[in-house]
């Protein structure tokens, strides 16, 4: 597989919007940069909560923060375009535990509405970049197969 990896996203330098850049490390990735904001904001939120979730809903709501970016990285490592897929499959499933878990902090008041809001609409971001970046690697492995 001599083909870069590659994904649709806005230039460093603010021109070309959506031009292709070569990603030459998973840290490229908007994937997982937002799902490191993600992660971020996760720990910021269960900073707040009752020491009585610590075992609970805040180790819970970590784990799968933490395994949208380790996915993510994982996947890009990989060799195939398959595998690279199935990672990032992982890592769209762990931003869905991480609303599910941020609904229920909600639910049982650990949580202000504003941050919820805010945090499921990065959750839901990551989502929408991770289904593009496996859109757009399966597209990639349809052009090496005809290669």
């Amino acid at each position: 597989m001599s083909d870069p990896k590659t994904e649709n996203r806005k230039a460093k330098n603010g021109k070309n919007p959506g031009a292709l850049e070569s990603i030459r490390d998973f840290t490229d990735l908007v994937a997982w940069q937002l799902g490191r904001e993600l992660r971020k904001r996760v720990y910021e939120i269960t900073r707040r909560f009752p020491p009585d979730e610590k075992h609970v809903l805040v180790a819970q709501l970590r784990r799968a923060a933490i395994s949208v970016t380790a996915n993510v990285a994982e996947g890009y490592g990989r060799f195939s375009y398959l595998e690279n897929i199935q990672f990032c499959r992982h890592a769209r499933g762990s931003a869905y535990e991480v609303r599910d878990h941020l609904t229920t902090a909600l639910d049982a008041g650990h949580l202000p509405r504003t941050d919820w809001d805010e945090a499921e609409a990065l959750a839901k971001r990551v989502i929408q970049v991770l289904n593009g970046y496996i859109r757009s690697t399966r597209e990639r492995q349809g052009k090496a197969r005809q290669a």
